[in-house]
């Protein structure tokens, strides 16, 4: 039997990239996954997602975001195709709420270049945008959007030439501890001397032993057409985010003929298993969404041109889980991503990769350990 330096649980966003910087350490590297990747089953997909280094969740990830830019650019030039395009990201809030004052003080506190707007600026700058009384935005102009599948693929491509392996449409029935640990499959049995669990939504099964509060939702996302004569305003759109009393809720600008893609950040049905979740258009959902388009993009024509369903495992404070398992160094996993997570998929891969071979990493995780949820 093969003995690896390191099988990865799961090849998205973050699996993807902890194989990379695994094999380029020089490590013998084996990642599984249930599905082909980039695939349409777990959180990695649809088209695009939000890149933005002012982070309104916690000014703590600003240095990670900032690390990330430089492996994305990194990431681009190896693989020789464009990942990232910047747009500009607009967010929109109450000037008390939470996105806006969070915004502004990561901006403060890492000197981050930022646009304050009131709501007439930003109209009279974006024609398509309608923004609700007494709402403020600001607008972060190096912030725009990941090509989320590319970017998947660029790095299981990259692993690949640095000599990584893959197992593709293999289920993982799970895994023991040992010397060497095992993992089981539905085809047989590995031996690694050391475990990267970054599965996903299946994460809470296979890391089942640390009682991580992990719960999964269901996010769908949708694309509308616009009138033709504003096809060409809504391609000049910048990434946006609306926080507003109903829920919050973003979008991208136009790429092609899909239209606009739209979601809700907030909320989202409990999946019980991702295996089996529904991937129909829910009514409610839906009603939401063209809401949401009525009020803030009214140039949208009502027609729903595709419609996709991704999802987000959430931790209790919605901030992710980066360690290693508390009484076995040589397993360590990334968790409950919240739905902000594929920015730093290649910060977090590197991560994993350095917790894994060396014990330790000198980028700034401590934040996101698991004892914060130690009694």
């Amino acid at each position: 039997m093969v003995l690896y330096d390191a099988i990865v649980l799961g090849t998205g966003g973050v699996g993807s990239a902890a194989a990379f910087h695994l094999a380029r350490a020089g490590a013998r590297v084996l990642g599984l996954d249930r599905f082909r990747p980039p695939h349409e089953r777990g959180s990695s997909h649809g088209q695009t997602r939000m890149i933005r280094q002012a982070h309104f969740e916690h000014p703590d990830y600003t240095p990670l975001v900032l690390r990330s830019y430089q492996l994305w650019n990194e990431l681009q030039a190896l693989s020789q195709r464009q990942l990232y395009c910047e747009t500009g990201v607009l967010q929109v809030g109450p000037e008390d709420g939470v996105v806006v004052p969070g915004v502004l003080q990561a901006a403060e506190e890492y000197e981050l270049q930022v646009e304050q707007l009131t709501a007439a600026e930003i109209e009279r700058r974006w024609p398509l945008l309608r923004v609700p009384d007494k709402l403020v935005g600001v607008l972060e102009p190096r912030a725009g959007y990941l090509l989320a599948e590319p970017c998947v693929q660029a790095h299981l491509d990259v692993a690949r030439q640095a000599g990584a392996e893959f197992r593709f449409d293999e289920e993982v029935i799970g895994w023991e501890l040992g010397d060497p640990i095992c993992v089981r499959t539905a085809a047989g049995e590995l031996a690694t001397k050391r475990l990267i669990v970054t599965a996903g939504a299946w994460a809470g099964p296979l890391l089942a032993e640390l009682q991580l509060e992990l719960t999964v939702r269901r996010k769908s996302l949708f694309w509308y057409s616009l009138a033709a004569d504003r096809a060409e305003a809504a391609s000049n759109l910048p990434g946006y985010l609306f926080e507003l009393p109903d829920g919050v809720f973003y979008g991208f600008p136009s790429m092609d003929d899909r239209g606009l893609k739209v979601g809700e950040h907030s909320g989202g049905a409990t999946v019980d298993d991702p295996l089996h979740m529904d991937r129909q258009v829910n009514v409610d959902e839906q009603a939401a969404i063209e809401n949401f388009l009525q009020a803030c993009l009214p140039d949208t024509t009502g027609s729903l041109n595709e419609h996709a369903v991704c999802m987000y495992t959430m931790t209790p404070d919605e901030s992710f889980v980066v360690d290693r398992h508390p009484e076995h160094a040589n397993v360590v996993f990334a968790a409950g991503l919240s739905g902000h997570g594929f920015k730093f998929t290649p910060v977090l891969g590197q991560a994993l990769a350095e917790l894994a071979l060396e014990g330790g990493t000198v980028l700034p995780i401590g934040f996101l350990s698991l004892d914060r949820f130690c009694d």
